[in-house]
């Protein structure tokens, strides 16, 4: 079975100390600035939390790979490997890479995959990033999977040290996805499919007060991020995961604003982000699954910092759930056929929120507090402003979301906001 999170962090890559880096001075790589697609496939991007009865994500993954011909390749390199895992001798205790290997392949059969294999590169297998058989197993292959963990382990596992250079086990995956193959992942497997300045680790309320740093850190609430990035798969945007249980609204805020980013696709659990096209400007993204996909518009946005603390204006806040787009040359979204605008009728004040990011010190915290938040208000005409606070002080931070002209609120439901388009979002300190 996959790791949970808590043990991920513990379980850290062999040296992990040394990788407290300063990678700001990193040369122009081909990962970072890899060859535009010529028939791109498609990407599918799992926040997290892939539950082994979604078949409609499954099913996606699937349909996309050649449907009962589809041949899965499954790579877990970050998993930790098989030489840190005590119980690796007991498959129904082990979680390392190759358990959590087996344990995918077999969910793809499952699930209808015509077969579905193991790619045996992890950190007790790096030479076999670049073997022969290796890329022979990925060319068999009609789509692929990365499991969760931690990313960073696929940075060591599949690029080439401080070159961060394409692996050849990485450089056929990428001609496989070229011409038309699907890439997906969940967790950290998504996230590795970020562009420059792939976040690394931290915590919504730390990242608002501390900023974020270039480099790994053992610290998981400290905001870190590779400047490098990752696998460059997408690149219209930065990725985050896990983002309302986990509550990572604010660490994608600051994150993006630090780094010069205008658009932040932060994904929740057991919920797809489906990337046609990727790359090119045709690139159209497709929510898929039970909860959404936060996009965070940051064009207008301005940051700034004084005595007082750090705060953002003029950022938009979209929440989009299954069947809404998103096209990212014209960074418009598009509700989902069926959706239709919610005229609010009740005038409910919108209920307080004293803990926006879900933080961990809070015994009582509830995930999804901001979607909460933002959806209250856009099912309400008694309000057109309505605040959350972060459970931490001294200093503590406002979220303000706001109803503006261009704000709109589409549902299947009679007087239940499902998705929200184009709400403003501000956060200063208190």
């Amino acid at each position: 079975m996959p790791m949970s999170p808590s043990r991920i962090r513990r379980a850290v890559l062999t040296g992990s100390a040394a990788l407290v880096l300063a990678l700001t001075s990193a040369p122009a790589t081909l990962a970072a600035n890899p060859p535009a697609p010529t028939h791109p496939g498609s990407l599918v991007l799992v926040g997290g939390g892939l539950k082994e009865d979604n078949t409609q994500v499954y099913g996606e993954i699937i349909k996309r790979a050649g449907g009962p011909r589809a041949k899965i390749g499954v790579l877990t390199a970050a998993s930790i490997p098989a030489s840190q895992d005590p119980d690796a001798g007991n498959p129904d205790a082990c979680s390392n890479s190759a358990c959590n290997g087996r344990y995918y392949a077999g969910l793809f059969k499952r699930h209808g995959a015509a077969d579905a294999q193991w790619i045996p590169v992890d950190l007790d297998h790096l030479t076999n990033a670049d073997s022969d058989a290796v890329v022979a197993q990925i060319n068999s292959m009609t789509g692929f999977f990365f499991g969760g963990g931690d990313q960073y382990r696929y940075v060591t596992s599949l690029l080439h040290g401080d070159r961060h250079t394409d692996s050849r086990a990485l450089a056929a995956i990428r001609a496989k996805l070229a011409t038309g193959s699907v890439v997906a992942g969940s967790s950290a497997g998504a996230q590795i499919a970020a562009g420059a300045d792939m976040v690394t680790g931290g915590d919504s309320y730390q990242a608002l007060r501390d900023g974020s740093t270039p480099g790994y850190f053992e610290d998981p609430s400290r905001l870190g991020y590779l400047p490098q990035g990752g696998f460059a798969f997408l690149r219209s945007g930065l990725i985050d995961t896990h983002t309302g249980t986990s509550g990572r609204e604010g660490r994608a805020l600051r994150l993006a604003a630090d780094t010069g980013h205008d658009t932040v696709y932060a994904l929740d659990e057991n919920t797809a982000l489906v990337v046609d096209n990727p790359g090119t400007t045709a690139e159209k993204l497709t929510v898929r699954g039970p909860q959404g996909v936060t996009i965070l518009d940051l064009r207008h946005a301005h940051a700034r910092t004084t005595r007082a603390g750090w705060s953002l204006t003029g950022a938009r806040y979209s929440y989009l759930t299954d069947g809404d787009r998103y096209y990212a040359l014209t960074a418009l979204p598009v509700p989902a056929p069926g959706k239709y605008p919610l005229l609010p009728s009740g005038r409910t004040p919108v209920p307080p929120n004293n803990d926006a990011f879900h933080s961990t010190d809070n015994p009582d915290g509830a995930p999804y507090s901001l979607r909460t938040t933002a959806r209250a208000l856009m099912s309400t005409r008694a309000q057109r402003t309505a605040t959350a606070t972060t459970w931490e002080s001294a200093p503590g931070f406002t979220v303000t979301l706001g109803k503006q002209p261009w704000t709109l609120a589409w549902t299947r439901q009679a007087d239940t906001a499902q998705t929200v388009i184009g709400a403003s979002i501000d956060i200063a300190p208190r």
